[in-house]
Order: C-alpha cells, then sequence, then structure tokens
C-alpha cells in the first residue's frame, strides 16, 4: 500500500519526466498536446448541377397564321425590341387601313361642325347660326370612337409580329417563312447564353437547410475539367420529387463566367455552410 508522502513523491517524479521529455523534443511533446486540442473543419454540402442560361423564353404567337418574314437565324444575337417572326395578316392590316379612314372621316365631320353655320329667319331678317352644341359634341365623341377602334385594330396588327423581350441569343426556331404557326406553339426560344448559371440537380432535403443565399460555392466543370468559384443566388421554396428522392434546386451564380461554357454542361459544386 502507497502511503501519502510516497504518492506525492511518485507523482513529483513522473512530472519530473514529463519536463525533461518535453526540453529533449519540444516539437514531439507540441504534436502530442495537439491530438486532444479540438480541430475546427469547414463543413460542405456537395451537389450535382447543371449549367443553364439565366433566362430563357419559348416564344409563341396570340393568334395563328402563315410565318411571312423570320429575319433571324438559329445562333444570331439579338436585342429587346428586335423582330424575331412576321405573320402574314392582311385581313388585320386592312383593318388598320379601314380604320384610319373612318378616323379621318369622323375628324373631318368634327371640324366641319366647328365651322358650320345654319340658315335662320327671325324677324325678318336672315341669320347664320353656329350649330347647336350637341351636334358638335356628337362628332366628336364619333371621333374618339374612331380612335378607339384604330388602337384596337393596331394592337390586333401587333399580335402578328413577334418582339425579342430581352437582348439574348436565338437557340432555335420553330417555323420558317410560308410555313404555320399555331397559337400553341413556341416558335422561337430566346436565352442568355453570356449569363450562364447553374442548378442543382440533387440536393438532398436532409442537406438544404445547411444552404444559405450568399454562401460561397467551388464549382468543378467536368467538361472543361476546371474549378471556378460562385455563390448561391436563390433557393427553391418548393421540392421535387427525383427517382423518388426530394431534392431541393439551388440556383448558383458564377463569380466570373468560364470562357467555352455551355448550355447543358454538367458541374459538381461544393456549398461551403455558413
Amino acid at each position: 500500500m502507497i502511503t501519502g508522502t510516497r504518492r506525492f513523491n511518485f507523482l513529483q517524479i513522473i512530472g519530473l519526466g514529463l519536463l525533461i521529455t518535453v526540453l529533449v523534443n519540444p516539437v514531439s511533446a507540441a504534436l502530442a498536446l495537439e491530438v486532444y486540442q479540438p480541430v475546427s473543419l469547414q463543413k460542405t454540402v456537395s451537389a450535382s448541377a447543371e449549367i443553364v442560361p439565366a433566362h430563357v423564353a419559348q416564344l409563341g404567337f396570340l393568334i395563328s397564321g402563315i410565318a411571312s418574314e423570320v429575319p433571324v437565324t438559329e445562333g444570331d444575337t439579338v436585342k429587346a425590341g428586335q423582330t424575331l417572326m412576321v405573320l402574314d395578316t392582311p385581313e388585320l392590316q386592312y383593318a388598320v387601313i379601314e380604320a384610319q379612314a373612318a378616323l379621318h372621316s369622323a375628324q373631318s365631320y368634327a371640324d366641319l361642325q366647328k365651322y358650320r353655320r345654319l340658315k335662320n329667319q327671325r324677324n325678318g331678317r336672315i341669320f347664320y347660326d353656329v350649330v347647336p352644341a350637341v351636334y358638335r359634341q356628337s362628332a366628336d365623341a364619333k371621333v374618339k370612337q374612331a380612335q378607339v377602334a384604330l388602337e384596337l385594330a393596331q394592337i390586333n396588327l401587333a399580335e402578328g409580329t413577334l418582339l425579342a423581350p430581352f437582348n439574348g441569343t436565338v437557340t432555335s426556331l420553330g417555323a420558317i417563312p410560308g410555313e404555320f404557326a399555331g397559337t400553341d406553339q413556341s416558335v422561337v426560344t430566346l436565352a442568355t447564353l453570356d449569363d450562364l448559371q447553374l442548378e442543382t440537380t440533387d440536393l438532398s432535403e436532409r442537406d438544404i437547410a445547411k444552404v444559405k443565399v450568399g454562401a460561397p460555392v467551388n464549382i468543378f466543370v467536368e467538361a472543361l475539367n476546371e474549378t471556378f468559384t460562385g455563390k448561391v443566388v436563390s433557393i427553391s421554396p418548393k421540392a421535387n420529387i427525383v427517382g423518388g428522392d426530394t431534392v431541393f434546386k439551388v440556383t448558383i451564380a458564377f463569380d466570373e463566367q468560364p470562357k467555352d461554357l455551355l448550355w447543358g454542361m454538367t458541374a459538381e459544386v461544393t456549398i461551403n455552410e455558413p
């Protein structure tokens, strides 16, 4: 049995041995101590992703007809408001011409009422009086009606011309001159190929709570065999079911779009947790 005094001496000897070890090999001692220190590792979330344009629009007409003009081809870059396709709509063009003529006639009649005089005889004398106000008001009302009819005709005619809603690239055409374009048909696909981003395809519901908007992302594009940086710009509020799994779409923007990047390429993304 070890007495109190002997136990104290034994502990002193052990402490002296540790001190000698530190003095003889301080590096080994430091490494030994580090084993017991907590390690801080940055947590990440990984997922597969697909390269997609930031804006894509499949465009069609509200009316049907034969395509008469298609001034663009696949691969063309266009500006917002530029004409993409025109339908052959002679009946709508005639309606505009007819409405313009009706407005001109109504305006001429209204102007005539302002200067028109009515011949009246009072007390044996002849007077030329202006027409009653009700006649002028009626003529002005007809002018307004004609103006509205012309505006409606012009709106209907405009529906036969398809304009680009934003700057982009024409990626596909669904009709050529002479072909019929229906109201349920996409005739032009427009996309922003100069503004590509990523959408995750398999980010699990177990990991979505760890992802925040603005989080930095490392992006490995397989086709380019390079890693790029970006950040999370949006998180879908609704899940999708893919192969029986519940996944969420997270949209990621490149810090700087790589060269040779194409719509449809795949990537592996590593999202850093905040």
